[in-house]
């Protein structure tokens, strides 16, 4: 006579941990906040993750900030500084007085415009600031998506749309400017200028991320 046999069931147990969205998104800018050019200069408005995690309004300006007082943001200041100098542009006086005036005006150009355009406005329209890397397909397809990135951008909702946000503070920056440049420098002029230049250094420096620029800059370890 066989003795049947007791069988006890086992049970298993997962536990599964979750992250909510802004925790993963500051995570992430705390990867990008590592990224620079030749491991010295700021290369952090750029996601080499197609599925990046949108930023909160805190992150946006976190990142702003983090550029704008960068060091290597001030030593940059400076040699714009100095070049304009060299080309006596705008009409400030020569001398450490002139240099000063150059720094201050170089200076609150970029602040004005990376502080509207990459946090202020960002943070309103629900926009995303950074410049997201394509880094696959054709030439031209990377070209297209670097050069429309002034003009279009990702939306918190993960879809494309126009980048006010960018061009607001493009175009805010240079009215700011007519508030302290020398008044033979003021006006349409200058407003229009620095709207071309600021819009068409972003379009170029979008070609240099896609095609140069992530060949140099030196990312954390556990980021791809």
């Amino acid at each position: 006579m066989s003795v049947p046999r007791l069988q006890i069931a086992t049970a298993f147990t997962s536990v599964t941990v979750g992250y909510s969205a802004e925790e993963v998104a500051t995570e992430q800018v705390k990867l990008e906040e590592k990224q620079r050019i030749f491991g010295i200069i700021p290369n952090f408005y750029v996601s080499y993750d197609q599925n990046a995690a949108p930023l909160t309004a805190k992150l946006k300006f976190q990142l702003a900030a983090k550029v704008a007082f960068d060091p290597i943001t001030f030593i940059g200041v400076g040699i714009a500084a100095g070049a304009e100098q060299a080309g006596d542009h705008p009409n400030y006086p020569q001398g450490w007085k002139g240099f000063g005036q150059r720094y201050g005006a170089a200076y609150t150009n970029g602040f004005t415009d990376i502080m509207i355009g990459g946090a202020i406005l960002p943070s309103l329209l629900h926009q995303d600031p950074r410049y997201f890397y394509q880094g696959r397909g054709t030439s031209k397809s990377r070209v297209l998506h670097a050069v429309s990135f002034p003009f279009i951008c990702r939306g918190d909702n993960g879809r494309l749309q126009p980048n006010y946000s960018t061009i607001g503070g493009d175009l805010g920056s240079a009215a700011i400017a007519n508030a302290y440049y020398p008044a033979s420098n003021r006006g349409l002029g200058l407003f229009f200028g620095n709207f071309l230049i600021g819009t068409g250094q972003r379009a170029a420096a979008n070609l240099a991320q896609e095609f140069i620029l992530n060949r140099v800059t030196h990312r954390a370890r556990n980021q791809k």
